[in-house]
């Protein structure tokens, strides 16, 4: 026969289910009904069954002299944030869930030293951080503190920012993310949103208190805008597939994965196009060469003439850049080098090694180009590659010219730790048609027939096409060597393999920016 528990035990237990689902069963329906999951769900999906430990579980909102207690237990349940750390994966990481079921998720005295307490512990730890955001930003209904006035030194954004480039931090977001929820989700080093988001600085009230005109909530940062915008790496279905793409995406942070298997390899002889003005499908090309189902991308619509993302090769995670030849003919615009460069800061910051699939035209110019503030942000690509450590391997597939195919390649084609071409590379200081005519513009101005100047002009860019093909690259030194692509996989596992260890960065903080 059990024996009663004592009163003080009974009393926690009652306290600590005024925290769950069951108990807040209203709260729970009325998620469900909008189609979305409780914070204590996601949770759940998240980590490894059995492995979270709570932080703060018991702390209400600081309103107990304008609202009853008992009340605030369950209304107000560990004060609109759920923090731990848990395994995701087999490791450990920390957790940061809001709940917009408490106080549509806005941020309070105790929540705020809530997240301060589990993001001084991921610091001290060095534990990778994964949070959902939604939420609505400050709350200015916190009656009981009553010590200060406009509450802005508190820790938890700087906190957060601080750990960038010590860890790794994932954001996800589904519903409205608005204000200090925004700002939050904005400094993660990798952002998942679902279609049902609405991210942005500040809510409706705010931007009606500013004289900025009213606005339903749905019209600030919807989710096909910031996704255009680069704001949102990865764009999910529902929190289900958020959940997944976090796991995936975390768990290129956390070291090699055992089984492993990999497409066959004999595609990739016939993935160029024997015209060589025609474009094709590169993503087909990454997914070909890394390990199965292997490969995520992040901002697929933001920066287009350059591909970012991750995959694995034998189980072991690395970072991919690739030349879109679909988009701009692969010429690299300001956005795409700002994302690139970013995502490489990324990729030497987590010691994951690069490899470069190389096809470009060069940096994309002219007035408009211009615009973009084009001179500073394609530069930033030579200053984020200046000071990597992590090994660079470069694939040239078709095009290597002018300034864009050395910030493809770590600033300089002698910058990668192995530098190959496919038998389809071609290279020079500019592209072949306006090397000739920038070159022979005399010749070509002295033939008076259309007919004829155009014969004499693609005469003379096959010359220059056979004196700039791979071989003659490779016979000159300028690159490492040219392979079958039905090898390519292979050569870069061995390049990777035979690489220096990178100058270890645990401990040593990196900042994040898009630059200009």
């Amino acid at each position: 026969m059990s024996k009663k528990p004592r009163p003080e035990l009974e009393a926690l237990q009652r306290r600590l289910a005024n925290t769950s689902d069951e108990v807040r069963a209203d709260a729970t329906a009325k998620r469900h009904a909008k189609g979305y999951r409780t914070a204590r769900e996601n949770l759940a999906d998240l980590i490894d069954a059995d492995s979270f430990t709570e932080y703060g579980q018991l702390a209400v909102a600081a309103q107990r002299n304008r609202r009853d207690y008992e009340d605030l237990q369950q209304s107000t349940a560990a004060d609109a944030v759920i923090t731990g750390v848990a395994t995701i994966n087999g490791k450990r990481a920390a957790i940061v869930v809001y709940d917009y079921s408490v106080l549509a998720g806005t941020q309070g005295y105790f929540h705020h030293k809530k997240l301060d307490r589990i993001f001084e512990l991921a610091e001290d730890r060095e534990l990778p951080v994964v949070m959902y955001t939604e939420g609505g930003g400050g709350r200015p209904g916190d009656t009981d503190v009553t010590t200060q006035i406009a509450g802005l030194n508190i820790k938890s954004f700087s906190t957060w920012a601080r750990l960038s480039g010590l860890v790794p931090r994932i954001a996800i977001n589904n519903g409205y993310c608005f204000a200090g929820n925004a700002a939050l989700f904005g400094c993660a080093d990798i952002t998942v949103a679902t279609r049902s988001s609405w991210i942005g600085m500040a809510g409706p009230a705010m931007i009606e208190g500013g004289g900025l005109g009213t606005h339903p909530p749905t019209a600030i940062g919807p989710i096909d805008v910031q996704e255009q915008n680069g704001v949102v790496d990865i764009v999910a279905e529902d929190e289900e597939d958020a959940t997944r793409i976090a796991k995936q995406l975390l768990g290129y942070f956390q070291g090699a994965v055992g089984e492993w298997s990999c497409p066959d390899q004999s595609s990739l002889r016939d993935a160029i196009p024997e015209d060589r003005r025609w474009g094709y499908p590169v993503r087909s090309i990454i997914e070909t060469i890394a390990d199965s189902d292997s490969f995520t991308e992040l901002r697929r619509k933001y920066g287009r003439p350059i591909i970012t993302g991750f995959m694995r090769l034998e189980g072991k995670p690395i970072g991919v850049i690739a030349n879109d030849c679909q988009q701009l003919g692969g010429a690299i615009d300001a956005e795409s080098a700002v994302k690139a460069a970013r995502f490489l800061q990324l990729c030497d910051a987590f010691e994951l090694p690069v490899l470069s699939l190389t096809d470009t035209p060069g940096f994309m110019v002219g007035p408009e180009s211009e615009q973009q503030a084009a001179v500073r942000r394609m530069s930033s690509l030579f200053v984020t590659a200046a000071s990597m450590s992590v090994p660079i391997v470069a694939i040239f597939l078709r095009k290597g010219y002018g300034l864009g195919a050395m910030a493809m390649t770590g600033g300089s084609f002698v910058a990668p730790f192995y530098a190959a071409a496919w038998p389809t590379g071609e290279f020079g200081g500019m592209g072949l048609e306006g090397a000739v005519r920038l070159g022979f513009k005399k010749e070509l101005d002295a033939v008076e027939d259309s007919e004829e100047r155009e014969a004499l002009f693609d005469e003379l860019v096959t010359k220059m096409y056979e004196a700039g093909k791979a071989t003659e690259a490779a016979a000159h030194l300028e690159i490492d060597a040219v392979i079958d692509p039905i090898d390519t996989r292979e050569a870069i596992i061995k390049a990777i393999a035979a690489a220096p260890e990178p100058t270890p960065r645990r401990g040593k903080r990196r900042t994040f920016v898009d630059t200009w």
